[in-house]
């Protein structure tokens, strides 16, 4: 798998499931998608541009979807529980993922930035 790499580096190996379980979701829903690392980071990408990515701390994972998409969707991630900042939402490994919520964010930005040309907005 592209992300191997990227998860062998998450010593926990619970965490590591985790995260693998959300990187093959995305994958499973989306398999458009390109798949990269970058940053040290997994990243989603449309036609090369920049779609999510996902990065881990010690407690939770960070989803960042774009600050486009974070106000979009704001007030189902305060639904969801998650702690979030502008340009990214918290999972807490303890936390339910939202799948649909996930889903939906994904979709969301497939369509938003179709035939966009840069990486970011």
């Amino acid at each position: 798998m592209v992300f191997d790499e990227f998860l062998n580096k998450i010593d926990e190996a619970d965490k590591r499931a985790q995260v693998g379980q959300i990187l093959e979701f995305i994958h499973e829903a989306f398999p458009e998608l390109e798949r990269e690392v970058k940053w040290n980071q997994p990243f989603f990408l449309n036609e090369g541009t920049f779609i999510i990515a996902l990065s881990v701390a010690k407690h939770h994972m960070s989803i960042a979807p774009e600050e486009v998409t974070m106000e979009k969707f704001s007030d189902r991630i305060d639904a969801a529980g998650y702690d979030k900042t502008k340009g990214l939402f918290k999972i807490k490994f303890s936390d339910k993922v939202d799948w649909e919520l996930l889903k939906d964010m994904i979709a969301f930005n497939i369509e938003d930035k179709k035939g966009y040309k840069k990486l970011w907005r």
